[in-house]
């Protein structure tokens, strides 16, 4: 079901129920904990943390675990640990956090903090306790989705029972509520738009990143876009294999320039979507015939996707890498044919690929939302990459996805 609302809660439309969303993971995530006999949660990856709590990770601070967490305990509300005196502006902004539950963060960095690492997984290790005891879930099972070795050695001191907590967040994360599918729909449609600013924009002589600066630029002027992790434009040789990057190397007329909204983040929610482009010519015969071959794996593999399907069914719509581009093993291609869920991260479940589908398969549910892509290519010719992002319904599946991919678009 296509929204029919923007950015914004109006007084005279529904947009999407953001309390819904939080009281929906919240859920999730009490129900994944229960279901693996844990007595809390320690969460320290942005997506977990948020999922939890719905807080913002700021840019910086992201991908550093420690500097920000959040503990779930069994029957308690979410406790979160903010980095420094940013829990004051949490008071502020996120009401739903119960005050005394907003705390600073003990942080050691990655171990940058060297010989005081240990004194601040002491301080960290002593509150966890704290947390742990409150609740009366402290000879429970911990989940934890991260941990290093200084929080092995101090738990083993605390006598803290851990064990895996990645995965019944991964779970919990894997479906989304119909207020979320609708965030990722507003997503389908920024991407959208930027392909067709791209269709206009592209031209002979630009650089890949100047190509890449505009697109960066024309996304983070939309409403609630918080970070846009990447933009990739590769052209011409660099188009294949696929680098995923991009350079100062100057567009020439007639290449092929493949480009990936790549984790454009709105409100939390991710995006991947590619497209192919034919910048100031035409392509030659043999461009379309791999662009074709492309397309074919890309849409048997989206005629696939229904509830009751696996991983296994949709992987196996695409060929075999040793046999279409004669490497040693899957692994050689990783990410060339591919899916990966879409969410509070790029990489929420399934992640689909040839590499472990076929012998783990994952099952498809409705309200999963992932993208799948495909792409094929002459090694520092030329490369063609096309990808849709889906959402799984009752009865089969619904593109979220629609600027024109059924040929090269023509640009410049």
């Amino acid at each position: 079901m296509k929204e029919t609302f923007g950015f914004s809660n109006l007084e005279w439309k529904i947009g999407i129920d953001w309390t819904a969303v939080r009281t929906w993971r919240l859920d999730r995530a009490r129900e994944a904990m229960r279901r693996h006999g844990l007595g809390a949660l320690l969460l320290m990856y942005d997506e977990n943390a948020r999922y939890v709590t719905s807080t913002l990770t700021p840019g910086w601070n992201r991908l550093k675990p420690g500097l920000r967490y959040a503990v779930l305990c069994e029957g308690k509300e979410p406790i979160l640990y903010e980095q420094g005196d940013i829990g004051i502006h949490i008071l502020k902004n996120s009401p739903w956090i119960p005050p005394a539950n907003v705390r600073h963060s003990f942080a050691w960095i990655k171990g940058a903090a060297g010989a005081a690492s240990e004194m601040q997984v002491e301080k960290f290790t002593r509150s966890l306790l704290n947390d742990l005891e409150d609740a009366g879930v402290k000879d429970q099972p911990l989940g934890v989705d991260f941990i290093d070795i200084n929080m092995m050695r101090a738990f083993e001191r605390a006598g803290i029972t851990w064990t895996d907590g990645m995965t019944p967040m991964m779970e919990a994360r894997a479906v989304k509520s119909p207020d979320e599918q609708n965030g990722l729909r507003i997503v389908g449609s920024i991407c959208d738009a930027l392909h067709y600013e791209m269709s206009q924009f592209l031209k002979p002589g630009l650089t890949e990143n100047q190509v890449a600066a505009f697109g960066f630029e024309y996304l983070y002027s939309f409403p609630g876009v918080e970070d846009v992790e990447d933009v990739i434009v590769s052209s011409g040789p660099n188009a294949w294999p696929n680098w995923r990057n991009f350079s100062d190397r100057i567009i020439r007329p007639g290449e092929l320039v493949i480009i990936d909204v790549a984790a454009l983040t709105w409100n939390g929610f991710k995006s991947c979507v590619y497209r192919t482009y034919c910048v100031g010519g035409r392509p030659t015969d043999e461009m379309r015939s791999y662009y074709d071959v492309a397309l074919t794996w890309l849409r048997d593999s989206i005629d696939a996707v229904e509830p009751g399907v696996t991983t296994r069914d949709i992987a196996s719509k695409w060929p075999s890498a040793m046999e279409v581009w004669g490497y040693e093993d899957e692994d050689q291609a990783a990410a060339n044919l591919w899916g990966h869920g879409l969410g509070l991260a790029q990489y929420d479940p399934p992640v689909i690929s040839r590499i472990w589908s076929l012998d783990h398969p994952v099952d498809i549910e409705p309200g999963m939302v992932f993208a799948l892509e495909t792409q094929h290519g002459k090694v520092h010719e030329f490369g063609v990459r096309l990808e849709e992002m889906l959402v799984v319904t009752d009865h089969g599946h619904e593109l979220i996805t629609s600027f024109p991919i059924d040929e090269i678009t023509i640009a410049g």
